[in-house]
């Protein structure tokens, strides 16, 4: 019979000896990180939770033996959309902590291979010094990616899928976001409350403009209120649960790709170039890992 390691997807339903097994299996952590935050009229406001994790958790149950799902780190940083009721920021600075608290964690325990699926726009650049400060302070690799850019992958994926303008059609509480929250938990969305709302930033300028999948030279991340009256930024009416479900499978199928080429592909070798042997630590400043 198969071990527990191999069949229970869910990190935190291991017991500890189990988890000394999924580490001798190499296993891929793979760790969904969102926000609670508004999402308009019509959303909840746990999207950036759903998503990620109901995609997580797909590749979890399609692969359990190589792959281990942690529990979603839930409080993203949200600080520009406080003007909306619901919305719970944490600090920049503690949400880097958070994330690399757990990704340091995890490869000190022995897991080498992390992924961390994100779910909230404005999570990227923090998860993006996490998993890079991860792969230079630790002798684990991690990988971010959100799990919007998996749709990317195929390139007959979106032009066949995708209805709404771009720019802007594909932002916040959208075609794309409802259509997948309409497949996984499609009791949620109230539909009668569905309004569309292109943001003022995509205005057709070629400076400013932000889409999910693309963005303009210029960034103007300032209050959410400013540029979306209602908190929703995209066409949510041409969401559908029809389109969610393609969404759900392609994201699914690419991440479980993503899993296995990573989990099989070995790790480059650091080569240092100076001269002479360093007579101090690198300056990583109060963090200072084991060289």
């Amino acid at each position: 019979m198969p071990s527990r390691a191999e069949t229970e997807y869910r990190y935190e339903k291991l017991t500890w000896p189990e988890i000394n097994e999924a580490i001798e299996q190499q296993q891929v952590c793979i760790v969904p990180c969102g926000a609670v935050e508004q999402h308009g009229d019509h959303l909840p406001l746990d999207v950036d939770l759903v998503c990620p994790g109901g995609i997580a958790k797909g590749v979890g149950e399609s692969i359990p033996d190589q792959v281990l799902v942690l529990p979603t780190i839930c409080y993203g940083y949200t600080g520009h959309v406080m003007d909306f009721p619901g919305t719970i920021n944490t600090h920049y600075e503690t949400f880097i902590r958070q994330a690399l608290d757990v990704t340091k964690s995890l490869a000190y325990h022995g897991f080498k291979k992390i992924i961390l699926l994100n779910g909230h726009g404005s999570n990227m650049p923090n998860l993006d010094l996490a998993a890079r400060r991860t792969n230079l302070e630790t002798d684990a690799e991690c990988i971010l990616v959100a799990w919007w850019h998996l749709l990317t992958i195929d390139p007959e994926f979106l032009p066949g899928w995708r209805e709404s303008e771009f720019p802007g059609g594909f932002s916040h509480a959208c075609e794309l976001e409802t259509s997948l929250y309409l497949y996984l938990d499609e009791d949620g969305v109230r539909k009668d409350r569905i309004k569309n709302h292109i943001s003022t930033l995509n205005d057709g300028n070629p400076y400013i403009w932000v889409d999910l999948l693309g963005k303009g030279p210029g960034a103007l991340t300032s209050w959410t209120s400013t540029y979306s009256p209602r908190g929703v930024m995209g066409q949510p009416d041409l969401a559908t649960r029809e389109k969610g479900e393609r969404v759900y499978h392609e994201a699914v199928r690419q991440l479980q790709g993503l899993v296995e080429f990573f989990r099989n592909r070995p790790r480059d070798t650091r080569e240092r170039h100076q001269a002479q042997d360093p007579t101090m630590p690198i300056p990583w400043g109060q963090h200072h890992p084991v060289e």
